[in-house]
């Protein structure tokens, strides 16, 4: 199964896209792919289906802020819209979404798509990705790490404007300060508007006359930063947690790019995580097989005494409720610990002699009870 694309990238939205922004941008996605548009074309179906799914989260600000929090793995399976009873009117759709339908090709009057021009452009710092490691320990109740990072951040010496004097930047005279530049070609169909960077301030929007000499005029300066990240119990390994703002800044004073928090879990020594739940194996000898027990088991909050019941078989698991680690969503995974019988090679005389004595005991006969016997079957079934 292909690896699910980023919401964001889907709609192709910035992760700071307002709720306005991301309907504008399912609308074209819905115009583009739909099966009312698109008939037998099963990858424009997909692409609305993908689109559809990414609106469904970014536009509910509770399932968005857990999906930019923990990405595709903190929905819990929460996929998109159900379309086993069809895709739905595309006019339905673009109506709930603006109160306006698409309403055939009257867009041709205006040119492809019309000339609502681009806003003036923000820029957005880049983004930091870190890798913190994590004990079983720390994931059973949580923690807070200290990261040190380096990032770009508002120059010292001008604030971040790229010059000391507010009145050296000036709106670029060729954009306007939007940053772009608008193209208009006529064709048979009407007007086509086009916009590309503006070259003379590359899509700043604004010209320095007088850059700083501290920052060359980029406004930006870097820096050694020490991030404290609270991480929720139950994360998972290969999971990423994102810090809004904590990554590099941007020129001009715009957006902070985000910190991005990629989770390496640790191995216990003698634990094994199974989801929720945790694994161990302890082998038991003989005696305490047959005559009962009781052994000292590891948990994530310390050591606990178990009883071994006498004639407990090799391969038999047992659980202690609770002490696995808690979920993400809710409730709390079991520990299953399962019992191996160690069987000696070597015996000295005495204990020969011992066990020779006990081969032909009644006891020391195999007669499995009806609960044995669906023990053994279980075994069985795994080869």
């Amino acid at each position: 199964m292909a690896e699910k694309r980023d919401y964001y990238e889907v709609l192709g939205v910035d992760k700071n896209a307002t709720l306005d922004d991301i309907k504008k941008a399912y609308r074209k996605k819905a115009i583009q792919y739909h099966p009312d548009k698109n008939p037998g074309n099963k990858e424009a179906e997909e692409k609305f289906k993908e689109a559809a799914e990414a609106y469904s989260v970014l536009s509910d600000a509770d399932k968005r802020a857990r999906y930019d929090k923990f990405g595709h793995a903190g929905m819990g399976g929460q996929a998109g819209p159900d379309f086993s009873g069809g895709f739905g009117d595309l006019n339905d759709i673009l109506n709930n979404l603006f109160g306006g339908g698409f309403g055939g090709f009257s867009g041709f009057g205006r040119g492809f798509g019309g000339d609502e021009g681009p806003s003036q452009r923000v820029s957005r710092g880049r983004d930091i990705r870190v890798r913190v490691k994590m004990t079983l320990e720390e994931i059973a109740r949580g923690a807070e790490k200290e990261i040190t990072i380096e990032k770009n951040v508002p120059c010292s010496e001008c604030g971040g404007k790229g010059t000391k004097n507010a009145s050296d930047i000036k709106t670029c005279p060729a954009c306007h300060g939007t940053g772009q530049v608008k193209r208009v070609m006529n064709t048979f169909l009407g007007q086509s508007i086009t916009y590309s960077t503006c070259q003379q301030c590359g899509g700043e929007g604004k010209v320095i006359s007088n850059p700083c000499r501290h920052c060359g005029g980029t406004g930006l300066e870097r820096k050694r930063e020490t991030v404290k990240v609270k991480i929720p119990a139950g994360v998972e390994n290969g999971m990423q947690l994102t810090v809004r703002g904590a990554g590099h800044a941007a020129k001009n004073n715009g957006v902070n790019g985000d910190l991005l928090v990629l989770i390496e879990e640790v191995q216990h020594p003698e634990l094994k995580r199974d989801g929720n739940n945790l694994l161990y194996t302890k082998i038991i000898s003989v005696t305490d097989a047959i005559l009962g027990a009781e052994v000292e088991i590891p948990c994530l909050d310390g050591k606990y005494n178990v009883k071994i019941e006498p004639g407990t078989q090799s391969g038999t698991v047992v659980r202690l409720k609770g002490k696995g680690l808690p979920s993400l969503n809710s409730g709390t995974g079991d520990l299953y610990v399962k019992y191996i019988v160690w069987i000696p090679k070597k015996l000295s005389r005495d204990e020969k002699e011992t066990l020779e004595k006990m081969r032909s005991s009644e006891s020391f006969r195999p007669n499995p009870s009806r609960e044995d016997k669906n023990f053994f079957d279980r075994l069985r079934d795994m080869f």
